[in-house]
């Protein structure tokens, strides 16, 4: 339940292949609207991608928690405690509610942390920073964890470096995006064009990771399929 088959050499792989080979941004493309809308400047861009990690991570924690002690199939097992047998009731259809839920809380105590101790910050993000809620690589994480059922420690993993990467890819673009303000740039590239352009550049070098064998890793969550011997 907490650890399964993996090892710490599992973990590693898990590491890269969800931060590099499978980015959430890169790969998936979720995440979109905020990292194209904050990422003019690194730092506003660096701060933003330092909130979803904190609000991924922590929610990717505490949603593994939701699936396995009240929506997952027999997760209500634990109520034979105060005698109560729920075995049968599934919950399954509160899920992306809960999952919402949890993500929700998070960014409302991040604001408000922002708000104290980061006001600079809190005013450079303005309304994106309640639209992390509504953030899909948030719950996309999350939902991809729960698919792939992984158990506790290999989650923790999984969701911090999906977090990692989707920091690494709006700090990446935003690093450019202020390189390109005083470059000479066709009028029709402007703007969202070049971006659009360096950000489909950005994820074809992502995919270059998967030439990094991970045999680690298991077959489902490779991409592309791994190459068995008899191939």
């Amino acid at each position: 339940m907490w650890m399964g088959p993996y090892s710490l050499l599992n973990l590693v792989g898990l590491a890269i292949q969800s931060c590099f080979i499978q980015n959430i941004l890169l790969f998936y493309f979720l995440g979109m609207c905020s990292y194209l809308a904050c990422s003019n400047k690194l730092k506003t861009a660096s701060g933003l991608g330092l909130a979803v990690f904190v609000v991924m991570t922590l929610s990717g924690v505490l949603n593994w928690f939701v699936n396995h002690f009240i929506t997952g199939e027999g997760a209500l097992k634990w109520l034979r405690v105060f005698s109560i047998d729920a075995s049968h009731i599934d919950l399954g259809f509160l899920e992306f509610i809960l999952y919402i839920a949890v993500i929700a809380a998070f960014v409302q105590v991040l604001e408000m942390t922002l708000d104290r101790f980061a006001p600079t910050l809190y005013r450079a993000l303005g309304m994106y920073l309640p639209l992390i809620t509504v953030n899909c690589a948030i719950l996309g994480t999350s939902l991809f964890a729960t698919v792939r059922d992984y158990p506790f420690f290999p989650n923790l993993v999984y969701v911090a470096s999906a977090g990692l990467g989707w920091w690494l890819a709006i700090v990446l673009i935003a690093s450019i995006r202020e390189k390109l303000s005083y470059s000479r740039i066709p009028d029709g590239l402007q703007g969202m064009g070049i971006t659009f352009i360096i950000t489909g550049l950005m994820a074809l070098a992502f995919m270059g990771f998967t030439g990094i064998a991970l045999d680690q890793i298991e077959k489902t969550d490779t991409y592309p399929e791994a190459v068995t011997d008899d191939e």
